[in-house]
């Protein structure tokens, strides 16, 4: 265990062994394929005569394919244009020998392509001072002060990675004041999250509740951020009554709490609450990416013990199958979550960084080469927003629940094949029968869409399946006006057969703007007429207002 965990500080938690493995299984079998090897030399032999080509001619050749990374127009003069070319022609020699070598396990060849990729993308001339027309450009036209605006720039990042202080430009978005900033009342708290019951904007109310349930690997308030695109203000203002659950960051003392700490103290304990401040009336659930997964089991097991008490069920770029969760189970396997268990036996939890550092290796040119050549070299330093903001504001995973949430649900897929355990007892998708909103993401790299859309053969409920622009983030903050926004909806009846995502895809239409004013259309179809709203909190059951919101967890940095 100790030397593992030495490991794993060395590696930054990737594992070694699974690199070699993947590698050797990859080199063996490409070894004993002369066909793929015969067809990689041509292909070089090729390439090498495009490059011959292009030094004669002095042009770039016309199978040039285009890429965002050298799209200005200094990429195509001499010489540049024949160093992203012979860039470019690496990079699709490397896809071709790591992909199609029969025999290779899928796994290892995912992994050796993508570890290919970002040695290649490390090596880019787009990433070089002297090899990037623009960036030398930059520097003539103001005699090195990019440079020097660039050097300020990673001596300041460097000393705030030093001191544990955020990135510049997040004091402008502090929760409770510019961002987290929808009224309301904390009326819950345990040791594990707070509830926030958010005050009434209209006059009357849908009488049944909305209960969010966001992802405890983030801040619940991507979901309210700035006024202008807070979905849960937007809810408000539209005359719901908002329950929201903002989970605690974990410290060293909750390194022992799991999966069934989280749906009982976070899910249940919340739906009690709600049921005692808005009694008599069915709740309205809605869970985003890992707290939508806590939320189909919580829903999964009320449905096998016979609790009715919820009215539908949403959930927003939350998988509910892990057998295909796209690469980011590039970072996960046995030698993988051996080592990160090893670690976090001696931490007690999962580091916001280890968390960021692998999101940032799957998007490594969008979250950090293309910031090192726009603020370090081009010395342009990108204003901070709200999202990027929210993005910096990580929280903590306490080791035990990291540990069985890759274990049972990714390694093991047990939700997906009834044999994961809420309560001791094993739960079934299938035995769920409420209403579902089920909302996935374009270009999502943590649940990708085809995967949230598997909920399709899991249950026999009838599913409105939203699929909507954007990323995992950027696709839930889409409020009404947001430009370049589109989505496609389509319904699937309750024991209608099952369609594919290609072809839903093809025949769902597509509608320009916002998924919002559909989400809430869905909700009001199945919601009462309006009702006064209700008081904030029930003192009497309990549930007295114990501060205003965002509350003291969502401030909170452990120690």
């Amino acid at each position: 265990m100790l030397v593992r965990a030495a490991i794993a500080r060395a590696t930054a938690s990737l594992s070694p062994a699974a690199v070699m493995l993947a590698g050797l299984d990859w080199a063996l079998h490409l070894a004993v394929s002369p066909g793929k090897r015969m067809a990689l030399a041509r292909l070089a032999w090729e390439q090498v005569d495009e490059l011959l080509h292009l030094l004669r001619s002095g042009a770039p050749a016309p199978s040039a394919a285009p890429d965002r990374r050298f799209a200005a127009p200094a990429w195509q003069q001499w010489p540049f244009h024949l160093l992203q070319r012979s860039f470019l022609m690496q990079q699709q020699w490397w896809a071709a020998a790591t992909r199609g070598v029969r025999g290779v396990d899928p796994h290892h060849e995912e992994m050796v392509a993508f570890i290919a990729r970002q040695g290649l993308d490390m090596l880019s001339p787009g990433n070089q001072l002297l090899t990037n027309p623009v960036v030398l450009q930059r520097t003539a036209d103001e005699a090195g002060g990019n440079l020097l605006r660039g050097w300020l720039h990673a001596v300041d990042d460097l000393r705030r990675l030093a001191t544990g202080a955020p990135p510049a430009g997040t004091e402008r978005f502090r929760p409770g004041h510019e961002v987290a900033c929808t009224p309301g009342r904390v009326v819950m708290r345990n040791a594990l999250c707070e509830l926030i019951q958010y005050a009434p904007a209209t006059p009357r109310v849908h009488p049944e509740p909305v209960l969010i349930v966001p992802a405890w690997i983030m801040k619940y308030y991507i979901l309210d951020l700035s006024p202008h695109n807070s979905l849960i203000k937007h809810l408000v203002d539209q005359g719901h009554t908002v329950f929201c659950l903002s989970w605690k960051n974990p410290g060293v003392a909750e390194r022992d709490l799991g999966m069934d700490d989280y749906l009982q103290h976070g899910i249940h304990d919340a739906l009690a609450a709600v049921n005692a401040i808005v009694p008599g009336r069915k709740v309205h659930t809605a869970g985003y990416c890992l707290g939508g997964t806590l939320l189909a089991i919580a829903a999964a097991a009320m449905a096998r013990d016979g609790d009715e008490r919820l009215a539908t069920l949403s959930l927003f770029a939350a998988q509910t199958d892990f057998a295909e969760p796209g690469e980011l189970a590039l970072f996960i396997d046995e030698s993988q979550v051996s080592l990160l268990e090893a670690q976090m036996a001696q931490t007690g939890y999962l580091t916001a960084n280890q968390m960021a550092g692998a999101f940032q290796m799957l998007r490594s040119y969008d979250l950090l080469w293309s910031r090192i050549v726009n603020e370090y070299l081009l010395g342009d330093r990108a204003p901070m927003n709200d999202l990027m903001a929210w993005n910096a504001d990580a929280t903590r995973m306490p080791a035990r629940m990291h540990a069985q949430y890759l274990r049972q649900l990714f390694l093991h897929d047990d939700l997906a094949h009834g044999r994961y355990l809420a309560g001791g007892k094993p739960v079934a998708l299938s035995d769920l029968t409420l209403p579902a909103f089920v909302m996935g993401t374009l270009t999502d790299h943590v649940a990708p869409w085809r995967s949230v859309y598997k909920l399709h053969y899991q249950t026999v409920s009838e599913i409105t399946f939203v699929l909507t622009s954007g990323g995992h983030n950027a696709g839930i903050v889409s409020p009404p006006g947001h430009p370049h926004r589109s989505y496609q909806l389509r319904c699937h009846a309750a024991g209608a057969p099952y369609v594919s995502p290609d072809a839903w895809a093809a025949e769902a239409p597509r509608q320009e703007g916002s998924w919002w004013p559909a989400w809430l259309q869905w909700l009001q179809q199945r919601s009462g007429a309006p009702v006064a709203p209700p008081a904030m909190g029930a003192p009497r059951q309990g549930y007295r207002t114990l501060g205003d919101a965002p509350g003291r967890y969502v401030l909170q940095i452990p120690s």
